[in-house]
């Protein structure tokens, strides 16, 4: 499957998400599911997925970022992602 810009990030950080952490793939979990609250990603989980939205998507991920908020469920982290990518997505739009 090809990376494009136009494919959605939920469907990226799901794959990851049931890839990398067995108890995700194991409770079937959806989009909504508390990753954080149910276990199924630690705090050494949260770094492997920061690295991974980093290299995926071009971002940088700052220490402020780090919030519950931004890493609770895949749909928060796509949600996330997509903040992130809307001022880049922006100042490409932009000529001067």
């Amino acid at each position: 499957m090809a990376h494009g810009v136009a494919e959605q990030p939920t469907s990226r950080i799901r794959q990851f998400v049931l890839q990398t952490f067995p108890l995700a793939r194991k409770r079937n979990v959806n989009d909504s599911a508390d990753l954080l609250d149910s276990g199924i990603i630690d705090s050494l989980g949260v770094l492997e997925l920061v690295n991974f939205l980093q290299q995926e998507f071009a971002v940088t991920i700052g220490d402020d970022d780090l919030t519950p908020e931004n890493f609770r469920s895949i749909e928060c982290m796509a949600q996330f992602v997509e903040r992130m990518l809307e001022p880049q997505t922006k100042a490409r739009s932009i000529t001067v």
